[in-house]
C-alpha cells in the first residue's frame, strides 16, 4: 500500500520518514482524542510532527536553535518557496564556480549570522547528509565534494518541501521553542500525546549538544510522571549489539519493534538494518505485530 508522507526540507541521520505510518498506526490505536494536543520535545527534522494525525495545537521544541529558527521563519513567512529558490539558484552558481571555497564561505557566514537559508544550504551540501555541530555550536560537517549539488530539479524538490510544510503549519496552531526537552514535556496535560525521538544512547549520533545516560535517565523520570500518553522512539538492537537502556528503563512500559534500514552515516554500523522500538504507556485496541517496514513510496505532499 502506498502511503503519502510530508517530507520536510531539513534532513538528518536517523530521520523517521519511512517509519511515520507505523508511528501513526500506534497513535490511532491509543484511544487518544483526535483533537488532542501534540507535544514533541525532540522535533529534529519535523517529519513525525508534520505527519501527526492530531488536530490540536502542536507544541514542539528542540535544543538545536537552527531547526527552530528555520521553522519559525517558515511560519512567519520570512522563508518561502520563492525566496528559497532565489537563494539556492544564486548560491548554486557560486558553488559551481568556486566549489569548496564557496562552501567554506557559506559555512563561516552561517557560523556568524545563523541564517535559515544558509542552514538549508549546508544541510544539503555537507558530507553524507549529516548534521553536526562542535562544542562551540558551529557547523562541523565537511563538504560533500559535489560542486553541482544543487541541480534545478533538486532546488525544486527543496522548495516544494518548504511549500508543503508551510501548508501543514498553517492548518493548526504551532508553537516552536528552543528549550530543553524537560520544559516541553512539562507542558503536557492529561489527554495530550507526547512523541519523543531523542538521540540514541550508545550509538554514533549527530546531535546539537550530545546525549548522555544522565539525559536518558532524566527523560525516563519525566515520562514516568507525565499524565499524558507518550510514545518513545529508540533502537532495540542491531547486528553488533543491543540497547542497554531498554532493560534499564524502557522495558517498564509496552514495547513494539520493527526492522528498519539506515542507508547513511559516518560509521559502518549505522548503515545496515536495525530493529527499532516504540515504547508507550497505554493499552492498544489491537495487537501490533513486529514485522519489517515495507518500502513505501514517499511523496513530498501535505496529507
Amino acid at each position: 500500500m502506498t502511503v503519502a508522507v510530508t517530507v520536510p526540507p531539513i534532513k538528518s541521520q536517523g530521520i523517521k520518514t519511512k517509519l511515520v505510518p507505523w508511528i501513526n498506526d500506534l497513535i490511532l490505536t491509543s484511544g487518544t482524542d483526535i483533537n488532542a494536543r501534540w507535544i514533541e520535545p525532540f522535533f529534529g527534522t519535523g517529519v513525525v510532527g508534520f505527519n501527526s494525525p492530531m488536530r490540536g495545537a502542536h507544541i514542539v521544541g528542540d535544543t538545536n536553535p537552527h531547526i527552530i529558527n528555520f521553522y519559525r521563519a517558515v511560519q512567519s513567512g520570512e522563508v518561502t518557496p520563492h525566496s528559497m529558490r532565489a537563494y539556492l539558484e544564486r548560491e548554486s552558481r557560486l558553488l559551481a564556480e568556486a566549489g569548496y571555497a564557496h562552501f567554506r564561505e557559506v559555512r563561516d557566514r552561517f557560523n556568524r549570522e545563523h541564517s535559515p537559508y544558509d542552514f538549508i544550504f549546508l544541510s544539503r551540501a555537507g558530507f553524507n547528509g549529516m548534521m553536526r555541530f562542535n562544542r562551540h555550536g558551529d557547523w562541523n560537517i565537511p563538504f560533500c565534494k559535489k560542486p553541482d549539488r544543487f541541480a534545478p530539479a533538486y532546488v525544486t524538490k527543496i522548495c516544494n518541501q518548504i511549500e508543503h510544510v508551510a501548508r501543514v503549519i498553517k492548518r493548526k496552531p504551532w508553537q516552536f521553542s528552543n528549550v530543553p526537552f524537560i520544559e516541553t514535556i512539562e507542558q503536557a496535560e492529561a489527554g495530550d500525546i507526547i512523541y519523543c525521538d531523542p538521540p540514541y544512547y550508545g550509538r554514533y549520533v549527530d546531535y546539537y549538544n550530545g546525549w548522555t545516560e544522565d539525559d536518558e535517565h532524566a527523560l525516563f523520570e519525566a515520562l514516568c510522571h507525565t499524565r499524558a500518553k507518550f510514545i518513545l522512539s529508540t533502537w532495540h538492537h542491531n547486528d553488533y549489539r543491543t540497547n542497554d537502556m531498554l532493560d534499564r528503563y524502557w522495558n517498564h512500559f509496552n514495547v513494539t519493534t520493527r526492522e528498519h534500514f539506515y542507508h547513511g552515516g559516518g560509521h559502518i554500523e549505522n548503515r545496515h538494518a536495525m530493529v527499532e522500538a516504540l515504547v508507550f504507556n497505554f493499552d492498544i485496541s489491537e495487537k501490533i505485530e513486529a514485522e519489517p517496514v515495507r518500502q513505501l513510496e514517499l511523496f513530498a505532499v501535505a496529507v
